[in-house]
C-alpha cells in the first residue's frame, strides 16, 4: 500500500506509519501538537491528500506532510478539545469544528479554510446528565444537497442545519430520535436519500432529510448494545457498522450494509477484539482498504471493504480515530539537541 496510516490516541498524539504498518513514528520534537497529546479527531483533506486535520487539547493541528509536522490553526477555540471535524467535500475551505469535554461544547465554523472563525449559534449545556460535560461527537456535511450539515452531542440531541450553519434545529425527541446521546452520523447518496444516526442503543435511519425516522434496537437485534460508529464506504452507499457491548468493552462486532441499512452482514476478526470498536479509517484512493482501531489500541485492517479484518502486530494507547491517505507522509526532521 503507497501511502501513511495514522492512528490518533489520547495521550500520544497521531502516531503514523509510511510503510505500510512495519514501523510507526510518533509526532517529532518542537511541534504544535506534542507527541503525547490527546486527539479526538483526525481529517484528511478531499483534494489535497498531505494535508491531514486533527482535533486535539491544543485546538485544531494541522499537517501539510501527511502527519509527520504539524502546526495549529489559529482559532478561538486553541487550547480547547476538539472532538470532532467535518471538512466539505463539495468545498474544501468549508469546515465545521465540534469542541467539547473538558471544553465547553461549542459549534464552530470557517469558510477560509481556518483563516477566520465563526462561533455558531446553538448554547449546549455546560453539563449534562450521562457524561457530566458535554462533547460534539460526530460532524457531517450533507454532500447531496450541498447546504444541510449535521452534528450529534453526547448528551445534547441531534441538531440540523439548512443555511451551511446560519441557523440550527434541535431534532432529537420522542417522536424520532432518542435518547439525545448521539454518537454517529453519516449521510448516503441513495436514492433515496438516507441519513443514518447512531444513538448509544439504537439506529435510527431516515429517506425524507430526517422527518421521520425508523428504529432499530442493537440489544434485541444483535445482542449487544453500545452502538459506537456508523462509516460510509468511500463512494458508495455501503456502511460499515461497529457495536461493542460496552464503553470501553471487552467484545466487538462489525457489520457492513450494502442495502441503505436495511439488512447487514457481520464481519469476521481473524483475532477476537479486545474492546469495542472505536474509529474506521477510509479513503477514497481505495475504498476496499478499511481500518479499524478498538477502544483499548487493537489495529485491524480489511483489504475487502470491511467484510474480513486482519489484526496489526503493533498496539497502540486508546484509539480515538483512524485515517489513511494514499500521501506518503515525510521522514521526521532530525532531531537537534
Amino acid at each position: 500500500m503507497q501511502g501513511t496510516i495514522l492512528v490518533a490516541t489520547a495521550g500520544q498524539g497521531v502516531l503514523r506509519s509510511n510503510d505500510d504498518g512495519k514501523t510507526w513514528e510518533r509526532i517529532p520534537l518542537d511541534q504544535a501538537l506534542e507527541f503525547d497529546s490527546v486527539v479526538r479527531a483526525l481529517a484528511v483533506h478531499p483534494d489535497r491528500p498531505e494535508v491531514i486535520f486533527a482535533g486535539a487539547d491544543a485546538g485544531l493541528g494541522r499537517s501539510d506532510d501527511g502527519g509527520t509536522r504539524w502546526s495549529r490553526v489559529d482559532s478561538p477555540f486553541n487550547d480547547q478539545q476538539v472532538w470532532s471535524i467535518a471538512i466539505d467535500p463539495n468545498d474544501a475551505d468549508s469546515m465545521l469544528i465540534g469542541t467539547g469535554a473538558p471544553s465547553r461544547a461549542v459549534m464552530y465554523r470557517t469558510g477560509d479554510g481556518g483563516v477566520t472563525w465563526d462561533r455558531l449559534s446553538p448554547e449546549l449545556p455546560e453539563k449534562c446528565a450521562g457524561v457530566s460535560k458535554p462533547r460534539i461527537l460526530t460532524t457531517v456535511y450533507d454532500h447531496v444537497d450541498g447546504k444541510s450539515a449535521w452534528f450529534g452531542v453526547e448528551e445534547g440531541g441531534l441538531w440540523v442545519t439548512r443555511d451551511r450553519g446560519d441557523t440550527w434545529d434541535r431534532t432529537d425527541g420522542p417522536d424520532g430520535v432518542t435518547p439525545s446521546d448521539i454518537h454517529c452520523v453519516v449521510v448516503l447518496d441513495g436514492p433515496p436519500k438516507t441519513i443514518v444516526c447512531l444513538v448509544v442503543n439504537a439506529i435510527f435511519v431516515s429517506q425524507d432529510d430526517g422527518r421521520t425516522w425508523t428504529r432499530t434496537g442493537t440489544k434485541s437485534t444483535w445482542g449487544i448494545y453500545y452502538t459506537r460508529l456508523v462509516a460510509r464506504i468511500p463512494g458508495s452507499n455501503s456502511l460499515l457498522l461497529g457495536i461493542g457491548d460496552a464503553t470501553p468493552g471487552t467484545v466487538t462486532r462489525v457489520f457492513r450494509s450494502d442495502d441503505l441499512a436495511r439488512t447487514w452482514t457481520e464481519s469476521t476478526f481473524d483475532t477476537p477484539a479486545n474492546s469495542t470498536v472505536w474509529a474506521f479509517g477510509t479513503h477514497p484512493a481505495d475504498a476496499d482498504l478499511v481500518f479499524a482501531g478498538t477502544k483499548y489500541g487493537h489495529l485491524f485492517r480489511s483489504t475487502d471493504g470491511g467484510r474480513t479484518f486482519s489484526k496489526e502486530w503493533r498496539e497502540f494507547p486508546e484509539i480515538t480515530d483512524v485515517a489513511w491517505t494514499p500521501a506518503v507522509a515525510a521522514a521526521a526532521p532530525a532531531a537537534h539537541h
